[in-house]
């Protein structure tokens, strides 16, 4: 049987790879870009004006990004496990000394400090479900109270027919999108390291890590926006 470590290294490989061309192609592998990071984007509401993220998996840097629009003095945690990517975000963030970066596996990251915004975009997919259900647990103790998680990610489908309805919507997107032929088969060659979950297992898991306001904010096919906040016990 796989296990996460396993799994975390075929990741790392994969998206280290891929990590120069990762940004220019995202738009393309997905449908529903500009509202899905626009609503993830949105959600991601502190009392304060320098709000101290962390982002779980960050890859890039792009949701990140996003928030530091917002917040122009937050001080941000940027966690992956592909230094390549984390690469791109150094170039993306030059300049900005408020960006810590960790070259390392989220899965069980514990921290004596404590975050106002949890943020994840495309990579809590990649965990198998026990790791899913522990990185909830471990968001919430990592959270201060009012906190929030945001979770962009994608989902099963809860029944093998919907599950079918996802994925050929996002291959004939993805096969009319301009991409060349190669960089559509590296995209599908990436879906292999996908260890998705359904939606209403999730949001269960989050609930019962302790978060209230538990939704489903946005969908889109298998796209989603997952969002809980830690309240006083």
């Amino acid at each position: 049987m796989e296990n996460q470590a396993s799994a975390n290294q075929h990741v790392h490989s994969t998206f280290n790879e891929t990590a120069a061309v990762y940004d220019q192609q995202r738009r393309k592998l997905i449908p529903c870009f500009d509202d899905f990071y626009g609503v993830a984007a949105s959600l991601a509401d502190s009392q304060h004006e320098a709000p101290k993220i962390l982002d779980l998996g960050a890859g890039t840097g792009l949701f990140a990004s996003l928030l530091v629009q917002r917040y122009p003095n937050a001080s941000l945690t940027l966690i992956d496990l592909a230094d390549n990517m984390l690469d791109v975000a150094r170039a993306r963030f030059s300049g900005n000394p408020n960006v810590q970066y960790v070259c390392a596996d989220y899965t069980n990251f514990v921290t004596p400090d404590s975050y106002d915004i949890i943020i994840s975009g495309l990579s809590i997919h990649h965990l198998l479900d026990a790791d899913k259900v522990q990185l909830y647990k471990n968001s919430w103790t990592n959270l201060r109270e009012s906190g929030v998680l945001i979770n962009a990610d994608q989902v099963l489908g809860h029944t093998p027919f919907i599950d079918e309805r996802y994925k050929s919507d996002w291959r004939g997107r993805v096969e009319a999108s301009g991409l060349s032929g190669a960089e559509i088969a590296a995209a599908y060659e990436r879906t292999k390291l996908d260890r998705m979950t359904d939606l209403s297992s999730q949001l269960g898991w989050l609930t019962q890590a302790g978060f209230q306001d538990v939704d489903c904010v946005y969908k889109y096919y298998n796209f989603v926006v997952m969002f809980g906040r830690k309240m006083a016990e």
